[in-house]
């Protein structure tokens, strides 16, 4: 099971909207050891394709250097699809190489659902439970 927060998934949608019809991509950080995604680092698509996304090198050296620094871990990879459902395309699959990782994806497109959590061991896909924590007070125009 994948738990995020609600800002965090509501700042990968509007990443994801921002970017479209180009793929958007991105990563959340955990502290090292921990399940817990915590901090959002969207990351350059190079590639600039509405079909594939790649990080941009430098800015990935400087994002892991980043991470080593906080004592933090990449544990979700996420991009957008923007013409297709929310699950890995056989090029997905072929560049997931992290088994301990969570590979998130949304869809910009009009399927249902729009966001889904997998899995992927040598080459072998699984989804996973996306459990979002409940909105914020703020959201709700609560008080505190």
């Amino acid at each position: 099971m994948l738990l995020l927060s609600h800002d965090i998934v509501s700042a990968i949608f509007d990443q994801a909207r921002q970017a479209h019809p180009i793929e958007c991509c991105g990563i959340i950080a955990t502290a090292a050891g921990s399940e817990r995604a915590t901090r959002l680092i969207p990351m350059v698509n190079r590639a600039r394709s509405e079909v594939y996304f790649e990080f941009d090198p430098r800015q990935q050296l400087q994002v892991w250097r980043e991470m080593d620094a906080r004592d933090e871990e990449p544990r979700v990879f996420y991009h957008s699809h923007t013409a297709s459902r929310a699950f890995p395309s056989a090029t997905d699959i072929a560049f997931a190489t992290d088994a301990n990782a969570h590979y998130l994806i949304v869809s910009t497109a009009d399927y249902d659902p729009p966001l889904r959590s997998f899995r992927i061991v040598q080459g072998c896909v699984s989804e996973e439970e996306v459990r979002i924590d409940a909105l914020p007070a703020a959201a709700l125009n609560l008080p505190d």
